[in-house]
């Protein structure tokens, strides 16, 4: 079964942006190292999955833009934007996914093909969160706390246990975690 993973620039105190969906914290200078990470991230996935209000931004950004690094990646892979509200995509390589949220990423998942990776509004993120359907999360930790913000793990309704994979600090200030959702037949170590 093919894997969703999580890639979320987020703050230090646990926001994916502002309150108004501000990005002004967000580290851009890249070191080469971050680069090869999101390089080796992003190469085993054929598909991507968006919300539409991130989807109206980005799929443009980087239809415009086909000479930033990344780019063919982006373009390339099949997109699925998933809506209430739009009728028909109005992008190239791009359908729209309308049916119930955990049925739609489950057919997903069960078709063959490479790993599927989700960049995310807050709500749409958190949705897929809630309903336990990611794999993999990869937190860019920018270094920046901005106080007040689009939180992702505000839905839960109890706690979420992760296992950490693995954790790397990059010379451009962000830190990246790579977490699992805990097995639940692994023992959780007494308080």
């Amino acid at each position: 079964m093919r894997k969703l993973k999580l890639q979320v620039q987020i703050t230090v105190d646990g926001f994916i942006a502002g309150p108004n969906g501000e990005m002004d914290w967000l580290v851009y200078n890249w070191d080469d190292e971050l680069k090869a990470y999101v390089t080796e991230l992003t190469e085993p996935v054929d598909c991507i999955v968006l919300g539409r209000k991130l989807a109206q931004g980005f799929i443009p950004h980087w239809a415009a833009h086909p000479e930033l690094e990344g780019a063919d990646k982006f373009n390339g892979s099949k997109k699925v934007v998933f809506t209430k509200t739009l009728d028909q995509s109005e992008w190239e390589n791009t359908v729209l996914a309308q049916g119930d949220l955990v049925e739609e990423i489950t057919k997903l998942k069960e078709q063959e093909g490479q790993d599927i990776i989700v960049y995310g509004g807050a709500t749409f993120v958190s949705a897929l969160i809630t309903h336990n359907l990611i794999d993999e999360y990869h937190l860019f930790v920018n270094p920046a706390a901005i106080g007040n913000g689009m939180p992702i793990f505000r839905e839960l309704d109890g706690q979420k246990p992760l296992t950490l994979v693995k954790s790397k600090a990059f010379d451009c200030g962000i830190v990246v975690l790579h977490y699992e959702p805990k097995n639940p037949d692994e023992a959780t170590p007494a308080s």
